[in-house]
């Protein structure tokens, strides 16, 4: 194979001219197969139980904790497990940014351009259920595979946004903890994977996605409360798209500093990013201010390097004394008023005692406070604790859906069994093998014949005890509730 005949010249020039000595090992990378990955749910199963299970093999990613090589021939993405959330296919270099993002449970947490959802998925494990975490993606079509992705991965706290970046800042001013900015890039780190992409670059490219990326990262700072910290990161190699961005939000945004991304235990391949006197040296304009900015602070991952195809990540803080919000109060915490027996939320006492009645099966130790109940018209929704005011944002999913109220009587959704916990026992629940035909005619939405002796009513669904969707059982004979577009 050429590579230096299938790739832009351009672009090779200006990699050779970066990497020096190790051109020519990069440019070989391009012979080389591609490594592909999953990223395990933490909300379904421990990292460390996932390899004693796995259904094909696996081998740890160094520098992800929940990111496992896999090899596609297995077909993991034909496997029940997949359909169940128990794990997303991702290419492992792209797992880093999610994982250096601290983000822990409660937190207030933003993914600016999320689609199609791998890491707010993974940010939305590392909540836990607490706190919140909204998805953004400005993009109408792309922004329905980041709904599903968040359904399928059984978030239940999450607000899913289509908004411009510039829209949100103006809603939220320094109310985010953590934020991450995987922003659009040329995707240059993408040539090894997807040919469509080569062909779709040009020099020009480059710097039309630098301006988008310098408008994105100072919005995204502005949404980030003092002491907060925020990842932006790229899949693309152009200093133009990753470090001189970061000298244009330091430069915009004094109270922000970069944060050392410590070269620890698994992050051994990473290399640190270019210097100022490095790209000085190689031509690039960094301006008379830059000097004593330390950019090496941030990381690239090379695919001569690291068995992936590549990523640039910074890790940054506001500082915690600084604002440059005074007098200004976010319009974000007017929230709705606290409802009283499920009456604010447009619900009778009969509504939320049918919704009781059936989540008492499925949930018995959880108390579902009636303030974060939102009936649309039959719809409920569960809202995440301290979810801001939506009014006014295009969203398309504000909470859990939990079901519909019909005539004396309450309906599950699917995406209310994806939030369900894992597990095996309970008389709730209706586990098959992932070996086992009636597991494929499920997936199938066919219905499902069960032997063993039950009473009729709504069960879970599940395949070893992961959640699949929901079954009526009558008589021995399942009916198929799991909806059209998630059958296989």
């Amino acid at each position: 194979m050429q590579t230096d005949q299938k790739l832009p010249a351009v672009f090779l020039e200006a990699m050779e001219r970066l990497l020096g000595d190790d051109y020519q090992e990069f440019l070989n990378s391009y012979d080389q197969p591609r490594r592909n990955g999953l990223r395990v749910n933490r909300l379904r199963v421990a990292p460390e139980e996932f390899l004693r299970t796995a259904p094909f093999r696996v081998e740890p990613i160094p520098w992800a904790d929940n990111g496992f090589y896999v090899d596609y021939r297995d077909m993991p993405a034909r496997h029940p497990w997949y359909n169940a959330g128990v794990y997303y296919l991702q290419e492992p270099s792209a797992m880093a940014p999610a994982q250096i993002l601290p983000a822990e449970p409660g937190d207030r947490v933003l993914d600016l351009c999320a689609a199609p959802g791998g890491k707010a998925t993974e940010l939305g494990a590392k909540l836990a259920g607490e706190g919140l975490l909204v998805a953004n993606e400005i993009s109408a079509s792309r922004v329905r595979a980041l709904l599903r992705n968040i359904e399928q991965s059984g978030i239940p706290n999450a607000l899913v946004t289509n908004e411009t970046p510039a829209h949100l800042a103006e809603r939220f001013p320094e109310f985010f903890d953590k934020v991450l900015v995987d922003a659009p890039c040329s995707g240059e780190g993408m040539f090894r994977k997807d040919p469509d992409v080569v062909r779709a670059w040009y020099p020009e490219k480059v710097a039309e996605c630098a301006a988008v990326q310098r408008e994105i990262i100072l919005q995204a700072a502005d949404m980030l409360r003092p002491g907060g910290c925020m990842v932006y990161s790229t899949c693309t190699f152009a200093p133009e798209e990753n470090e001189l961005v970061l000298l244009h939000l330091l430069k915009n945004r004094p109270q922000m500093e970069l944060v050392q991304i410590a070269h620890t235990e698994g992050r051994e391949s990473f290399s640190s990013a270019f210097s100022i006197e490095k790209l000085r040296e190689c031509g690039y304009d960094t301006g008379e201010e830059s000097f004593g900015t330390d950019l090496t602070r941030a990381v690239r991952i090379w695919p001569h390097k690291v068995g992936g195809e590549g990523h640039f990540t910074a890790l940054l803080k506001k500082r915690s004394e600084s604002s440059q919000f005074v007098g200004r109060k976010s319009s974000a915490g007017k929230g709705k008023k606290a409802a009283k027996g499920g009456r604010e939320t447009g619900m009778t006492r009969e509504d939320l005692g049918y919704l009781t009645e059936f989540l008492r099966r499925f949930l018995p130790q959880t108390q579902i406070a009636a303030d974060r109940l939102e009936n649309h018209g039959g719809k409920l929704y569960l809202s995440p604790e301290g979810l801001p005011n939506v009014r006014g944002l295009t969203f398309l999913r504000n909470g859990l859906y939990l079901g519909d109220l019909k005539k004396n009587r309450f309906e599950p959704a699917q995406e209310l069994a994806m939030a369900l916990p894992s597990g095996t026992q309970g008389e709730e629940r209706i586990s098959f093998t992932a070996s086992d035909e009636r597991t494929v005619q499920y997936l199938r939405g066919e219905p499902v014949r069960i032997s063993e002796d039950r009473e009729n009513g709504w069960y879970l669904v599940c395949v070893d005890g992961y959640p699949l969707g929901w079954g009526k059982l009558t008589k021995g004979l399942l009916k198929n509730k799991l909806l059209a577009g998630w059958r296989n």
